[in-house]
């Protein structure tokens, strides 16, 4: 089964793992939903996302770093 909005840790790892030169604090919603979208694995519906849930993947992105 693949990636969905609700895995917010996995999917800041990702996050992490294919964009390790960006500083996660200032990445743009529309370009995190856009990166979101594009992971190997990512199954769900690219409309199901909020603005808290890109909020919750930015912080866990963040976390991950420190």
């Amino acid at each position: 089964m693949g990636l969905r909005w609700t895995d917010v840790q996995d999917i800041a790892i990702e996050l992490d793992e294919t964009h390790p030169d960006v500083d996660p604090q200032y990445v743009r919603f529309t370009d995190l939903h856009q990166w979101v979208c594009g992971i190997d694995g990512f199954e769900d519906d690219p409309e199901s996302s909020s603005e808290g849930i890109l909020e919750a993947i930015q912080m866990a992105w963040i976390d991950e770093r420190d």
